[in-house]
């Protein structure tokens, strides 16, 4: 893990409602934490991918295969309003988290953004390298709501220190990517 503070590394939650892409139309939640392999350079800073719950079996079978991405297929939908997204976690029926975050209107043109997601599947590690186009916008962490629910997976998130505000949010619209075939490292 890449420590913040002593002792402290940082939990990123992505919420992504994939709209056109060649393994279909599905929504995700990727709970990791910013990381790097033991070794590596200071400057090498990644992400460990914990948890993927996703909404299609398809996109879970491919990810567990190609990617090695801890995918599972869970009940996750997303509401959009004109100013906001809501994406609802439920795992066993049980509900897990709400996750509220403002749209904002992207700055400037879209960044590349290169990197490499760890995981584990089935007891091995992977590394999948990727690549990100996507325009940002910034929003106020105090604006982004998480509500957790009443659920092992929820306590697991508390256990983490959430729900409290976050050190930085963003929402993105128009993302393109590409993510290779994951390795086991």
């Amino acid at each position: 893990m890449v420590e913040v503070a002593p002792h402290t590394a940082q939990l990123v939650v992505a919420a992504c409602d994939y709209v056109r892409n060649p393994w279909g139309d599905y929504d995700a939640l990727n709970l990791g934490f910013l990381a790097r392999p033991a070794g590596a350079p200071a400057d090498v800073v990644g992400s460990f991918v914990y948890r993927m719950p996703v909404n299609q079996g398809f996109t879970c079978e491919a990810g567990n295969r190609v990617m090695g991405f801890p995918k599972t297929v869970e009940d996750l939908t997303v509401e959009y309003t004109d100013h906001a997204a809501a994406f609802r976690l439920a795992m066993g029926g049980q509900h897990v988290l709400t996750l509220t975050v403002p749209r904002a209107e992207p700055v400037g043109d879209p960044a590349r953004v290169e990197a490499t997601s760890y995981s584990y599947l089935e007891g091995v590690p992977y590394g999948t390298d990727l690549s990100m186009d996507m325009a940002t916008g910034y929003i106020d962490p105090a604006d982004v709501v998480l509500e957790l629910g009443d659920s092992p997976v929820a306590d697991e998130l508390r256990s983490l220190g959430l729900p409290c505000v976050a050190d930085f949010a963003t929402w993105g619209e128009g993302l393109s990517a590409t993510f290779l075939l994951g390795q086991p490292i």
